[in-house]
């Protein structure tokens, strides 16, 4: 698929995903009627954060999420300090950070999608926050200067991209000189035959973009960045995807040892170098 029609792809998925949570409806990582929707729990996108968080936002804001971890809870952020969301969505990331940073810190929320955008600032206003500001723009061109960030956090946004490095250069672009990179993402550990990984790739977010573990770190070196590291949150068995795996003709037993324990959310840290 063509740069071009995955992006195409991802705006008509997220922007259908803020319709349905505008007009009161439940998201699960491909939407209501989506490829993910084989199991009663979505294992992926449910339980990612704590009744204390969710307790700080609107209810919009939480239905609206779509990621595969939370960021915001693993990321080290400090008052004051600068944060941007890369794909914000409904901006649940976005407005939890807001507070951690407090009124002197400030935290930008970066999508493409005017109907995520329109929700998320809807959110913000019920949330009463004043140190947030929603951008509209693409991950892969970040509207803000280079050295303008403390930190970057993403939930499981960077692996719909059809350009990553050019998603990680920016990130390291527009991050200060010691600045932060702290994403949630799906990766894939280890080699899974390729029918079966874009198979389950595609149930895990519906475009199947996800990075091997090791590549992940190499593009991120390639970039600029020091001090990686690959954390697992939360290991996706096969058992989680029988349904999707029946439902495409794949027999989950035969495939079951090609792929247990392989595809997972990972917590992605890394640092731009002081110079």
């Amino acid at each position: 698929m063509a740069e071009v029609e995955i992006k195409e792809a991802v705006r008509q998925k997220y922007g259908e995903a803020a319709k349905r949570v505008a007009a009161g409806a439940k998201n699960s990582c491909c939407g209501a009627s989506g490829c993910c929707d084989t199991t009663e729990i979505d294992p992926i996108t449910s339980n990612l954060y704590s009744a204390s968080e969710t307790g700080l936002v609107p209810e919009q804001a939480i239905q609206a999420s779509l990621g595969c971890g939370n960021p915001t809870a693993l990321a080290q952020l400090n008052p004051g300090e600068v944060v941007l969301d890369l794909g914000s969505g409904g901006g649940i990331d976005v407005l939890l950070s807001a507070r951690r940073v407090g009124p002197t810190g400030k935290a930008y929320g970066l999508d493409m999608t005017d109907e995520m955008l329109a929700l998320a600032r809807e959110n913000q206003k019920k949330s009463g926050l004043t140190n947030v500001e929603f951008l509209k723009g693409e991950i892969e061109h970040v509207p803000l200067p280079a050295n303008s960030v403390d930190v970057i956090i993403s939930n499981c946004v960077i692996n719909l991209s059809a350009d990553k490095d050019q998603v990680l250069r920016e990130a390291f672009r527009v991050l200060k000189p010691g600045g932060r990179f702290a994403v949630s993402d799906v990766v894939v550990r280890g080699e899974v035959p390729e029918s079966i990984r874009r198979s389950l790739l595609l149930w895990a977010g519906c475009i199947a973009g996800a990075l091997n573990d090791f590549d992940y770190i190499a593009r991120l070196a390639r970039a600029g960045f020091q001090e990686i590291e690959i954390e697992p949150t939360r290991v996706y068995s096969i058992e989680d995807a029988r349904g999707f795996l029946d439902a495409a003709g794949l027999d989950a037993a035969e495939v079951a040892a090609q792929v247990e324990s392989k595809f997972a959310s990972a917590f992605i840290r890394a640092r731009k170098p002081l110079t």
